[in-house]
């Protein structure tokens, strides 16, 4: 997608020069900007959300995507091919082929049963009738709705119609979906199941998504990226932790602000250099000088260039007050370990009370930082000092 506006009403064109030329939204009379200079791409295979408030630009965005509703200016682009060059035939047959889209309240047909229902864009594809049998029952089995082909939508709870709905958008066997509140009307728990489903699909399937929603956490658990929306504009496209850790301005900051940050976090963001390390092969009086002069209880240690473990204070004293030549016998080889995508909630329980730094280690063993008790304890708490936004 490239610099796309969507402009309703009068004199849309004139609208949009309007607004490159530096005039806000409320100054372009009898036109309604829904979409001002969106620009971003979404990688193959990856969940892309696009979030935002109500009235952010967000649903109309998703209708750009997939030619329901065409750009007043700019391009859509589904790898070489621009929507917004086509004739109306050309991207419903492009709509149709390459993209599926689930809704948010379902939009099912109650008169067709749910395998009826699945089956409709093989259908309107013009796909064989063994196909259509086949691809149905294949989907029914990913959402968990074998044995329910000739219910109707009606005798099924809000929470299996979006599964209907699901299983419809993956027999069609395209590689985009396109998913608008797709999770919105379903009550917390149903919610979180479909979200639990919707990844677990996600990494058997490998489809490129592009999800909407409002809600912040869902963006945060479902996104590989996130495009935060406001009055139409895209504010800042990220990754939840670089979110978190580095929002683009005030507005993003006080979004992401109540977030449980150990639910999105991982060791990665958290960690630190390891500014001082020992090897095995380190003499003990050296050592113990090194962690007296800089206030240590604990190091990490290497050998070979890989995590070994940590020593203690006190082990690396009675290392020389018995004559050793090096650390290694006083290095405890079952120190803790963490990786690097390890979330933050995890962590607590290794780092918090431990003499030594939790190590991060990542392939081959290599020391890649260190996550202290304090640190956590200042990402934990959201870190006014810690968290900055960028120009």
């Amino acid at each position: 997608m490239e610099k796309l506006y969507k402009v309703f009403g009068r004199e849309a064109e004139a609208a949009v020069a309007k607004l490159e030329n530096g005039a806000d939204r409320s100054q372009l009379g009898g036109a309604t900007a829904a979409v001002i200079d969106a620009s971003f791409s979404v990688e193959r295979g990856e969940i892309f959300v696009v979030m935002g408030l109500s009235g952010s630009g967000k649903s109309t965005l998703l209708r750009t995507l997939n030619g329901l509703l065409p750009a007043t200016s700019g391009r859509v682009l589904v790898d070489d091919t621009d929507l917004t060059g086509r004739s109306a035939g050309q991207v419903r047959e492009l709509r149709q082929r390459r993209m599926s889209m689930v809704f948010q309240h379902f939009a099912l047909f109650p008169h067709r049963t749910v395998a009826e229902n699945v089956a409709y864009g093989l259908s309107v594809q013009n796909a064989p009738r063994e196909r259509q049998t086949e691809r149905t029952a294949e989907a029914l089995e990913m959402v968990g709705l074998t044995g329910w082909e000739d219910r109707l939508p009606g005798q099924l709870s809000g929470g299996m119609r979006q599964r209907v709905g699901l299983a419809r958008a993956l027999a069609a066997d395209t590689e985009i979906l396109l998913m608008d509140e797709a999770f919105s009307a379903l009550d917390p728990l149903i919610r979180k199941e479909m979200q639990d489903q919707l990844l677990v699909l996600q990494r058997q399937l490998g489809k490129t998504i592009v999800f909407i929603t409002h809600d912040l956490n869902e963006a945060m658990r479902l996104g590989d990226r996130i495009a935060m929306m406001r009055d139409g504009r895209i504010v800042q496209v990220a990754t939840a932790q670089e979110m978190l850790t580095s929002p683009a301005d005030e507005y993003v900051a006080r979004f992401v602000r109540d977030v449980d940050r150990t639910r999105v976090l991982t060791a990665a963001a958290v960690m630190a250099p390891a500014k001082i390390t020992f090897t095995t092969a380190d003499p003990p009086a050296q050592a113990r000088e090194t962690m007296r002069r800089n206030e240590l209880t604990g190091v990490l240690v290497t050998e070979n260039a890989r995590f070994a473990g940590s020593v203690t204070l006190s082990a690396v004293t009675e290392a020389v007050e018995s004559g050793a030549d090096t650390i290694a016998g006083a290095v405890d080889r079952n120190a803790a370990r963490t990786a690097p995508d390890t979330l933050m909630a995890d962590l607590f329980g290794s780092a918090a009370s431990a003499l030594a730094p939790l190590a991060v280690v990542g392939k081959e063993d290599a020391l890649l930082g260190q996550i202290t008790g304090e640190a956590l304890l200042t990402t934990l708490s959201g870190g006014e000092d810690e968290v900055r936004t960028h120009d």
